[in-house]
């Protein structure tokens, strides 16, 4: 036998041996779901995690495998959280290594410490229009917290608000094995995640959405970015979260323009996917909160896990977005997102969804007269990230609770616009 048929049967017999416990630790992850479920607990422990790696990495003493076997021991955390979760039903984002958990449990930001791994350096980034209570509550539990209040609105989501953040990031020293956490809404999220994205080439990330729009939709998928040369999200990166923390309790602080908002990207995923939604929607109230957030999420995290990188599917999500972020660049802050993007659902419906889709979002107080020409919004759209060569692609709704991929010449889709805005 030679050596390397040696060094291989060694390996062949690890692996059996592997096997054999993988099997063990597998039935015990069962038994630690089925507890979970009756006592009411959340799929990640955080704290736990980081203390059993750290303590059977500090076990190897000075072995020069120490950095792989962290690799190893997160990736099996990352297959026993998604092995609970599919066991319990609960919301895990399973991307393999890259899964993690969305938590939606009232009262929840007071026990963030015990969702995520904060004993360490974490930079919170959170801005003017967050209660200050919510980030200051997340910090009490950060081993090293650094606070960043930026300016609220669409309009700090800007390559000088990243540069803040990077250079924070650099002066207090900020390692691969610290934090970024987001406390605040989708502007928050997106640009604190394309920090965490882009520093060292990556480090981890946790989102915490305090608005209606940023718990059932942004916070969960790894869209980060910014927005550049006048068009949103021109610039940014995927990059999941380590967690994703759904507090309900902080709408309460939301006015109805958020809350509207929010209700906005809960009937974009209502009309293409779950004509149940749409349905609970036109008879729910905001008392419903976090009903419609769990059905919201699951949907949106379906569709993650399908694809993960917008390659096909996700692209549905998309719906109202291509006219609505049009609009969002034209009204210069005078409309919020929400707003924009009901506003650019109407158009891209047929004439037998266009009634009832109008109907709900006038009862949700949303806006659905476009208050720019067709003319106006082309030049933007044909910039869109979502034009393919000389076509725009966008999603249809025919019937509610199903979508179509269309394309159109940029005159077909301005005829388009102009039929869908006809009461």
């Amino acid at each position: 036998m030679t050596e390397l048929e040696k060094a291989r049967a060694e390996i062949d017999l690890c692996d059996r041996e592997m096997a054999a416990l993988f099997v063990r630790r597998m039935a015990a992850v069962e038994h630690i779901a089925d507890y979970k479920t009756a006592a009411g607990l959340p799929v990640l422990d955080a704290a736990r995690e980081a203390e059993v790696i750290r303590r059977n990495c500090d076990a190897l003493g000075d072995s020069p495998y120490t950095e792989e076997y962290r690799a190893l021991l997160t990736a099996m955390m990352a297959i026993s959280r998604g092995y609970q979760s599919r066991r319990i039903k609960d919301l895990y984002v399973d991307l393999g290594a890259r899964g993690y958990e969305v938590a939606v449990e009232p009262g929840g930001l007071r026990r963030a410490g015990a969702h995520f791994d904060l004993g360490r350096k974490c930079l919170l980034v959170t801005d003017s229009g967050v209660p200050e209570i919510y980030a200051r509550t997340v910090a009490a539990a950060c081993g090293e917290p650094t606070l960043v209040c930026l300016p609220m609105g669409e309009e700090t989501k800007n390559i000088r608000s990243l540069e803040k953040l990077l250079g924070i990031l650099v002066e207090r020293g900020f390692t691969r094995t610290d934090c970024v956490v987001a406390v605040g809404g989708g502007v928050v999220g997106d640009l604190a995640g394309f920090a965490a994205a882009t520093y060292l080439r990556g480090i981890d990330f946790y989102n915490i959405p305090t608005t209606l729009l940023s718990e059932v939709d942004s916070s969960v998928g790894g869209k980060t970015g910014i927005d550049f040369g006048g068009a949103k999200n021109q610039v940014g990166a995927f990059w999941q979260p380590r967690g994703v923390l759904i507090d309900p309790e902080t709408l309460s602080t939301l006015d109805n323009r958020q809350f509207a908002c929010g209700m906005a990207e809960v009937i974009k995923m209502a009309a293409t996917f779950d004509a149940d939604l749409f349905a609970f929607c036109e008879r729910a109230t905001p008392a419903d909160a976090a009903e419609i957030i769990r059905r919201a999420v699951r949907i949106k995290r379906d569709v993650v896990m399908r694809d993960e990188r917008e390659g096909g599917l996700r692209r549905v999500l998309n719906f109202g977005h291509t006219v609505g972020h049009a609009v969002e660049s034209l009204a210069g802050g005078r409309l919020l997102h929400g707003e924009c993007v009901a506003i650019g659902m109407l158009p891209m419906t047929s004439p037998e969804v266009r009634p009832r889709l109008r109907a709900l979002l006038e009862r949700w107080r949303l806006p659905v007269a476009c208050p720019f020409a067709p003319e106006a919004l082309l030049p933007l759209i044909l910039h869109d990230k979502k034009m393919s060569g000389n076509e725009i692609h966008y999603v249809y709704v025919g019937r509610i609770g199903s979508y179509e991929i269309r394309r159109a010449t940029p005159e077909a889709f301005c005829r388009c616009l102009r039929e869908g805005n006809q009461p």
